[in-house]
């Protein structure tokens, strides 16, 4: 069975522009080949998590879901996992406590930076503290590309309706730097807020920031 479809996908015309932003570690991708907006999701059917499950977007009908493409290597990922702050693990906690469904993903290939097997994944989360409510491997990037994932991190958010409420950077300030996520605008947060009042977020998209994904 084919892993993913693209269903009802507007596509962006032109090729996607890459603007290096710190010594090639940082790319900050146009929106281009993306999914788009406000329509229906790419669809994943039977994708492979660190627990040896299978889990498509369709066994979370009705419930919002984030994605967020991770790489443990990369500093901009490091950023929102860090200590003090622990960022991305209080969003995970508190999406869990809202009955939202938190998918990580890791589209790093063999040999690549962030490329991690079932039980190192497990054990990377462990280490940081991190309790996503699943972690998909995805080493031949099928998920990525059908996402257009770019960046990490990379951020979507799926409304209970199947319906891309959000996508793009985690948050406003582009930088690896942890003291900016206390007055960043957070962007995640912000469309899960907005999903759960039934509105539209006031940013839909925004252009992803971090490393490129290693495909």
């Amino acid at each position: 069975m084919t892993k993913f479809t693209r269903r009802n996908i507007g596509l962006a015309a032109g090729m996607a522009t890459a603007v290096a932003l710190t010594a090639g570690s940082m790319i900050a991708f146009s929106a281009n080949a993306a999914p788009v907006s406000g329509e229906a999701a790419p669809i994943f059917v039977d994708y492979p998590t660190t627990t040896g499950e299978e889990i498509s977007l369709g066994d979370f009908d009705g419930k919002t879901v984030v994605l967020e493409w991770t790489n443990h290597d990369c500093p901009f990922v490091k950023k929102h996992y860090a200590e003090p702050v622990l960022n991305m693990q209080t969003m995970q906690s508190d999406a869990s406590n809202d009955d939202i469904v938190w998918i990580q993903v890791i589209s790093s290939a063999p040999g690549k930076q962030g490329y991690l097997e079932a039980d190192a994944a497990i054990a990377k989360n462990a280490e940081r503290g991190s309790e996503p409510s699943y972690t998909i491997l995805d080493p031949d990037g099928d998920l990525g590309r059908a996402y257009a994932a770019k960046t990490t991190p990379h951020m979507y958010v799926i409304d209970g309706a199947g319906s891309l409420a959000y996508q793009g950077a985690i948050d406003s300030i582009r930088s690896a730097k942890v003291d900016d996520i206390a007055v960043a605008t957070n962007y995640v947060t912000a469309a899960l807020t907005a999903v759960a009042a039934g509105q539209t977020p006031e940013v839909t998209s925004s252009t992803p920031y971090g490393c490129s994904v290693k495909y």
